[in-house]
């Protein structure tokens, strides 16, 4: 090898090295590698790995959601409906940046503090809020977003379903069992026929709680039956009924014997809105 081989080989690690280790501040960032931890993700890319706001004496807690690429939708072997399958075709779907995703479902307490009132029927402060509709949902976002001076949104579906996973590939992020799903969620065979707090069942890989059954949650995107192409960072029509959202996760009275409504991949319109809920992200300032 001679001399200017030499230089331009390590000159090619040197810019693989940068484009790997690219700080936050840039604008872009390396993917999750399907290993490290969210704390190790954070320390790569420069991040905290969790954010805390101040909703005004109650705390809202986020976790960091990497940037990665994953499949979107459930494998042919997965029990569904025969509506299911056509609903969700496997797909490709690249997250170019990271965000912070509620720890846990809103809760009564949080959207009371924001929004001065409680339309759930289950009270409870700590219980997720609930019988709301799409439209509280936004405007919540709208109201805490001012008021924290960050972006506060509702996630996208894909976002969701990548959020939700954490890298799993199994119907449930505990597994692919019935006896899985029973450590991750609140369904049918196990709630009781009402809400629960959250953090009681187990948490998925990257430290989220109950974004299977409890309360179905609403995305930003609009419904469509046949889901989005392979794409990055895809987001759903524009326009559409503002009475026809996707929704995820299944409730607390989700199908007991397969409990089909709280796999990762099910999506839905908006269905009643007295088992409906939702969690909000943070996205990360411009420029960062």
């Amino acid at each position: 090898m001679n001399t200017m081989t030499k230089l331009l080989s390590i000159a090619l690690v040197c810019v693989h090295a940068i484009h790997a280790e690219t700080p936050a501040g840039s604008g872009k960032y390396p993917q999750w590698d399907g290993k490290e931890s969210i704390a190790e993700y954070a320390q790569r890319t420069h991040l905290e790995p969790t954010l805390t706001l101040d909703l005004g004496g109650v705390k809202w807690e986020g976790v960091l959601i990497p940037a990665g690429t994953f499949v979107m939708g459930s494998p042919a072997g997965e029990a569904k409906t025969e509506k299911e399958s056509n609903l969700e075709k496997r797909h490709q779907v690249t997250i170019t940046k990271p965000f912070y995703i509620g720890r846990f479902e809103l809760t009564q307490g949080q959207y009371q503090k924001v929004m001065g009132e409680n339309p759930s029927g289950n009270k409870g402060d700590d219980l997720p809020v609930h019988n709301v509709a799409w439209q509280n949902a936004q405007d919540f976002c709208d109201k805490l977003s001012k008021q924290a001076g960050r972006d506060v949104q509702l996630p996208t579906e894909a976002q969701w379903e990548y959020a939700c996973r954490a890298g799993t590939k199994t119907a449930y992020y505990t597994g692919g069992t019935l006896a899985d799903l029973d450590k991750a969620a609140w369904y049918g065979a196990n709630s009781g026929g009402k809400p629960h707090p959250g953090g009681q069942k187990s948490a998925n890989a990257w430290g989220v709680f109950d974004m299977l059954g409890n309360i179905r949650e609403f995305t930003r995107d609009y419904f469509v039956e046949a889901p989005l192409g392979d794409g990055t960072d895809p987001i759903g029509p524009k326009d559409g009924d503002p009475k026809n959202h996707v929704v995820r996760g299944g409730a607390y009275t989700a199908n007991a014997a397969i409990a089909l409504n709280c796999r990762a991949a099910t999506r839905r319109p908006t269905e009643s809105l007295a088992m409906t809920g939702f969690r909000v992200i943070v996205a990360l300032p411009e420029g960062r």
